[in-house]
């Protein structure tokens, strides 16, 4: 054999060495991506379900916040008018109040004046005014 045989040879022999190498590595390879299959199938399996679950919470959700809504703004109406016929309330009654009140105390200072007493049922002395004791 000359030395360009043996060269030949020996690459031939390193070339199928490669080979084997590649075919032993696309068989491993090809045994995980069935196995990354198989675990992506199964994944899928189980979020599916999950996300289909998720999604309907989202809408039940989203359903809820609408009436919340509603209630918020029909709470903010019953308030406004709340407080709208509470101030109403207020400036209708408020001074017929005050003038029933005058007249009461003006009515009752000159009922005791006309009869001659004091507050407490007392007739002052020689038109002097009666002190009382505030101990008691």
């Amino acid at each position: 054999m000359s030395s360009g045989q043996i060269a030949v040879l020996v690459a031939s022999v390193a070339c199928l060495l490669a080979v084997v190498g590649l075919l032993v590595a696309v068989a491993s390879l090809r045994r995980e991506v069935a196995r990354i299959k198989t675990l992506a199938d199964e994944l899928k399996r189980q979020t599916v379900p999950l996300v289909a679950d998720a999604h309907r919470v989202v809408d039940q959700a989203a359903t809820e916040m609408e009436r919340v809504g509603a209630v918020l703004d029909t709470t903010e109406s019953v308030a406004a008018t709340v407080d709208s016929a509470s101030r109403l309330a207020y400036r209708a009654f408020a001074n017929p109040v005050v003038k029933v009140l005058a007249v009461r105390a003006g009515a009752a200072s000159g009922i005791r004046r006309l009869a001659g007493t004091d507050g407490d049922g007392s007739r002052p002395r020689n038109g002097t005014t009666v002190v009382r004791d505030r101990s008691r």
